[in-house]
């Protein structure tokens, strides 16, 4: 039993360790069957965000291939009502990220903005979350974490988005090995309770 409370607490532990981060670092994996309604395109996409909220930056990656339009724009849509489906306005800046690539069916990007300036957030985003920029990462962190945040690449074959991903996060190396030692040990008790429960009925 003791062993199973203390692999209940490194579980909680490692959950608290990721929520205590100030570096969050988010996966996407684009493409057409994820948009809504699902678009028949070849094209796909992969997307890491990483939220600093101490510094207040925000850098977002991404590569793109196989479009079957040229595109028009791309940013991230928050929040949604639930997790990984629907659509929703957008949160970033308007009309596009600040040098994504447009006019091209595949590409590469990187570039870090800075989430205390106005001009990183949609207008309409900023009104919505108390009306200032930080207010805005915060809830721009809030729908991430909640899987209610989209990245959206647009092309002039779906005007409303060919390829696009809710961004998942990626859990911390010391995360990853806490949840794995705990689940270890919760395996050693139940193993050890089932050792014990064929030896009463054996005697």
């Amino acid at each position: 039993m003791r062993a199973l409370t203390l692999a209940l607490a490194l579980a909680a532990s490692a959950v608290a360790g990721q929520a205590a981060a100030t570096t969050y670092v988010f996966n996407a994996f684009l493409n057409g069957p994820n948009e809504f309604p699902p678009v028949a395109s070849p094209g796909t996409g992969f997307s890491k965000l990483y939220l600093d909220t101490d510094a207040h930056t925000m850098r977002i990656t991404a590569s793109f291939e196989d479009l079957i339009g040229l595109t028009t724009a791309s940013h991230v849509h928050a929040p949604t009502t639930d997790p990984n489906t629907g659509t929703v306005g957008v949160a970033t800046e308007l009309p596009s990220f600040t040098g994504f690539p447009l006019g091209v069916t595949a590409g590469t990007y990187d570039h870090t903005f800075d989430t205390s300036l106005l001009a990183t957030w949609n207008p309409a985003f900023v009104t919505a979350n108390g009306g200032t920029a930080l207010g805005a990462e915060a809830a721009f962190l809030a729908a991430l974490l909640a899987e209610k945040a989209y990245i959206n690449i647009h092309t002039d074959f779906v005007r409303s988005g060919e390829i696009r991903d809710f961004y998942e996060l990626v859990p911390e190396p010391g995360t990853w090995a806490l949840m794995i030692a705990g689940f270890g040990l919760t395996g050693a008790v139940l193993r050890r309770r089932v050792a014990t429960s064929a030896r009463k009925l054996t005697t």
